[in-house]
């Protein structure tokens, strides 16, 4: 007897049998959005001095780096593989080409024999991925740095052509919220307030038509001090809580006294 199966099943199942030979979103299908690209490339041409240098870009969809015509004097700049980017940074390395590339935030320091600089920014690149991004370098005599500058110019770079991002608000310290009690609460701390005044809406607030969200009370100073030291306390013993403190060995604190 033939089974007639509904319709709409059968098209469930044809759609997902597809699905399995979509490609997926990797780290190693990044394709840089061209406005982060020229960001970067911009942040790496000032910073390094290599105007007048070509800068190239071998890695690009059926690319392949190792059998790419680098020519005298260039330098990389490019988001690479993130799953063989130690062995590409190595073989540049070896090959004595300069380079700045994009890398992972996370397993950064994992890529050896290089610069780090460090970032931490969260790029969505042209296939959707969201990785949080920093990039190594031959470039430059810091092991390791930050960059404000670069991360700067990523943001505004992603930024342009969104929509305005919400704006966040902070309160006086004499204004006491639901939340700052939820804080000191959750921290174990035992806090209290005597004397209080409720409000919905400060002064400062109402020319732009905004209020407190949950209401808030206004306190003396001798409690604003108080909720202050308690909050800044909660925040310690949250960070705590979230840690898992580790000692420096003997032979480690050698290696450190040895370092410069």
């Amino acid at each position: 007897m033939t089974v007639h199966r509904p319709r709409q099943e059968t098209l469930n199942d044809y759609a997902g049998f597809v699905d399995k030979f979509k490609p997926k979103k990797t780290t190693d299908d990044c394709y840089t959005p061209d406005a982060v690209y020229e960001a970067v490339k911009d942040w790496a041409v000032e910073e390094y001095g290599l105007q007048g240098r070509e800068v190239v870009r071998p890695f690009y969809p059926g690319g392949d780096y190792e059998s790419f015509d680098y020519p005298d004097g260039c330098v990389v700049i490019d988001n690479p593989p993130f799953s063989i980017i130690s062995k590409i940074a190595k073989d540049y390395s070896q090959w004595g080409i300069d380079f700045f590339l994009f890398a992972p935030t996370m397993t950064n320091f994992s890529i050896r024999s290089v610069n780090h600089v460090l970032t931490d920014e969260k790029i969505t690149y042209a296939n959707g991925a969201n990785a949080n991004t920093s990039f190594v370098t031959s470039l430059g005599d810091c092991l390791a740095r930050t960059a404000p500058a670069l991360a700067a110019a990523i943001r505004k770079a992603q930024d342009e052509g969104k929509s305005p991002a919400r704006p966040k608000y902070s309160y006086p310290g004499n204004l006491v919220t639901v939340n700052d009690l939820g804080k000191i609460s959750n921290a174990g701390i035992d806090f209290r307030i005597s004397a209080g005044i409720y409000v919905r809406q400060l002064d400062s607030q109402k020319p732009l038509k905004k209020g407190i969200f949950g209401d808030g009370l206004l306190v003396s100073d001798a409690d604003a001090a108080l909720k202050q030291a308690a909050l800044k306390q909660a925040a310690l013993k949250q960070a705590e809580r979230e840690s898992i403190p580790f000692e420096l060995s003997e032979r480690e604190r050698r290696i450190v006294e040895s370092i410069g």
